[in-house]
């Protein structure tokens, strides 16, 4: 699936873009809502040719990645939404990436179906034994894989049995899976649990391994002196940084965006890859816009 020797960018943080830059209101920042209106569609498809445009300029890879983060059931129903409407969204997700992938076809691109947490993924209102989180996500893994994307990638996730459910869903419905934590200021799981810890967890409770382990809506400074030493370093394989070097609950409570500084960011994780020597997928999260990924590109390649 992915290509040997060939880095992958992938796009930055999409809702907060939408909210902080663009001004659209997105409810439980919901963005998959965006591909009910040819307006919202539109607005997705200039999102990711800005990033995919950068990939082509670098002669890198690209996944695009479905916005379907809050496209389960339990978040349409915040939104008041019946879940064959939902349903319907998922799958015009990923056609309307389909088309991009076609417009593009110069740039080697994946696309991937977009898992989100159940609950909130800062602060869990409900927390899943990994039967029960399989039988929750299947639902949505089955549409992704009736239509076709290369892998799913669920991000934003806290804890463990909630990671091994969906990895047992993927298997089911036939589909590779990435599996991305999001880690507090002192580069563990919310519930204390290291980074370590959760891999090996994941990893020995599954018959299909993940294809490789991401951290996502964290700072570099966050986790970077928790990447010491060990074999489970070598099932790292991308970052989605925040912009911010605050913790959760300050983001949380943010009323305007904090952007951080691209350059540095980049810096940042240059000094990653030297740890992680299996890092093959670079993006961005919260806080994140195609400026981060420019900055991060090209530090370092």
């Amino acid at each position: 699936m992915f290509n040997n020797g060939l880095h992958y960018l992938t796009d930055s943080g999409l809702e907060t873009t939408l909210v902080f830059k663009d001004g659209i209101e997105l409810p439980c920042f919901a963005a998959f809502i965006l591909l009910a209106s040819k307006e919202g569609k539109a607005r997705l498809k200039h999102y990711f040719e800005t990033h995919l445009m950068i990939a082509r300029k670098n002669k890198l890879g690209f996944i695009l990645e479905t916005p379907t983060w809050r496209a389960n059931s339990d978040w349409a129903a915040e939104l008041a939404m019946s879940n064959e409407d939902m349903d319907r969204l998922i799958r015009e997700s990923v056609h309307e990436l389909r088309l991009i992938q076609q417009e593009y076809s110069d740039v080697n691109t994946l696309i991937s179906g977009c898992v989100g947490p159940r609950s909130d993924g800062y602060k869990p209102s409900l927390l899943m034994t990994a039967a029960e989180a399989e039988a929750y996500h299947q639902a949505q893994i089955e549409i992704m894989a009736a239509e076709r994307v290369d892998l799913i990638t669920a991000m934003t996730l806290c804890y463990v049995e909630e990671a091994i459910g969906i990895c047992r869903a993927a298997q089911s419905a036939k589909l590779p899976a990435v599996i991305s934590f999001t880690l507090e200021t002192d580069g563990r799981l919310r519930d204390g649990t290291t980074l370590a810890d959760a891999i090996k967890a994941v990893d020995s409770a599954v018959e299909q391994l993940p294809i490789h382990y991401m951290i996502n809506c964290a700072h570099p400074t966050h986790f970077s002196n928790e990447l010491t030493t060990g074999a489970w370093l070598q099932r790292i394989g991308g970052i989605r940084a925040n912009a911010s070097t605050k913790s959760h609950e300050d983001l949380d409570n943010s009323v305007e965006l904090d952007e951080g500084n691209p350059l540095v960011l980049g810096q940042e994780y240059k000094a990653l890859l030297d740890k992680l020597t299996q890092l093959r997928v670079i993006g961005g999260c919260c806080g994140t816009d195609h400026r981060h990924i420019e900055a991060i590109a090209d530090a370092c390649f």
